[in-house]
């Protein structure tokens, strides 16, 4: 399908998000609560390189760590190298939730990622060259939505069917952190352009992460960019930046020497998840690219700021299905299909699509969220968008040295070059 699945909500009505809540058993405590990421269960449901590089060498955690920017001419512009490795992927910590374990052994190969999240001026870039309307920006389609629904979930009438997209909205005073539809919203008219709603918007904010962009838009960035996602394997690998199994991107100690490493909650906003104070402009939001010190590879932002969309299909069991086969992983590239039990609490099929989201947001914090940590991980609907999830992209050394060359062949084309 290529359009969102969004229903207008009643008024006073809120929706929830699945990205965002815990992946135990509070994440499964009322019913439905997976479908109020939409707007529509409010009204149909009652709680519903290689060698020739251009590099920098900076010293960081890893003593021998090289980081490897390309230029344009010996590499990728923009892109830094994650040179090929083994590590252990996912976690066997006491902070680990069940989707994460166990530990086991995976190998990939090198490639090149953008070295922070695709940006607003980026994105609009790629709007402007082809005309791309967004998931959030089309009316939703009902074929789309209703995979994520109970069977027999009748189809609501086509005046609630309002482009729109998920909004965090906080709350003025403490409350049970059970209950994800206290503090989203869903927003008609809410979009890349306007993340938390039509009087919103994004000047000013030309380094920021694009955000409330759907698996499918990243994706049609992506083909446009001449790149691709990374698979979760890679994500995860880049995202350790060469120290396998530390707790964060940049070791093992949240804030060392008292230093904050990634925009999450806590250290920026001064009341606890997710009391915002209205008079104050509400929550922060996402932060510049690279305010925060890049990662062992030169990468920023690989967790905290905004959630990222990786390749692969989520399963919630897939960790613990690529441990049996005993071996080590090569390149794997995620598993054909879905499977999410959490979400049979709420009667919606559990194979429903879902794609995995990878790395937190500013949204995260200690006492609800952790996934600010490298092996944490989400399955979200592939048609949803939220204001605190973006994408970034990785590109094969062999698509690089082939654009590369028919980039040259082409200056060679032109007389006086």
């Amino acid at each position: 399908m290529s359009v969102q699945k969004r229903l207008s909500p009643k008024a006073g009505e809120t929706n929830k998000d699945p990205s965002s809540a815990p992946t135990g058993s509070a994440a499964r405590a009322k019913p439905y609560r997976k479908l109020l990421l939409w707007g529509a269960l409010l009204v149909i449901l009652p709680a519903a390189v290689g060698a020739a590089v251009s590099w920098a060498v900076t010293s960081r955690a890893t003593p021998h760590q090289q980081i490897v920017y390309g230029d344009g001419t010996r590499g990728p512009l923009d892109m830094a190298w994650v040179p090929a490795g083994q590590f252990e992927m996912g976690s066997d910590s006491k902070q680990a939730q069940p989707n994460e374990r166990p530990a086991h052994k995976v190998r990939v190969h090198g490639f090149w990622m953008d070295r922070h999240h695709v940006t607003n001026a980026e994105f609009a870039k790629f709007v402007a060259a082809t005309g791309y309307v967004t998931t959030a920006e089309k009316k939703p389609d009902w074929e789309s939505l209703k995979v994520q629904l109970p069977p027999g979930t009748p189809q609501p009438p086509d005046s609630a069917m309002v482009a729109g997209a998920m909004v965090f909205v906080g709350t003025t005073q403490p409350v049970p952190l059970e209950d994800y539809s206290r503090w989203w919203r869903y927003v008609p008219g809410a979009d890349w352009r306007h993340p938390t709603g039509p009087d919103s918007n994004i000047t000013g904010k030309d380094d920021h992460p694009v955000v409330q962009v759907s698996y499918e838009d990243a994706q049609a960035y992506a083909k446009w960019a001449g790149k691709r996602l990374p698979t979760e394997a890679e994500w995860e690998f880049a995202a350790r930046g060469g120290l396998d199994q530390a707790t964060y991107a940049w070791g093992n100690q949240f804030a060392p020497d008292g230093k904050q490493m990634a925009n999450v909650w806590q250290g920026q906003q001064p009341q606890s998840f997710p009391v915002v104070n209205p008079k104050a402009g509400g929550a922060l939001g996402t932060s510049p690219v690279g305010t925060f010190p890049a990662n062992g590879y030169g990468l920023s932002d690989m967790t905290g700021n905004a959630w990222q969309w990786v390749a692969d299909w989520y399963r919630a069991d897939q960790f613990r299905r690529e441990a049996s086969t005993g071996s080590v992983i090569d390149n794997p590239a995620g598993p054909t299909d879905s499977w999410d039990p959490a979400d049979a609490s709420a009667g919606v099929p559990v194979q429903a699509p879902k794609r995995v989201t990878r790395g937190g947001s500013f949204l995260c914090n200690e006492t609800y969220c952790l996934s600010y940590r490298p092996s944490a991980r989400r399955g979200t609907d592939p048609y949803n968008s939220m204001s605190h999830l973006g994408f970034r992209l990785v590109m094969d050394e062999s698509t690089w040295a082939d654009t590369h060359r028919r980039k040259q062949l082409a200056r060679a084309d032109v007389p006086g070059k």
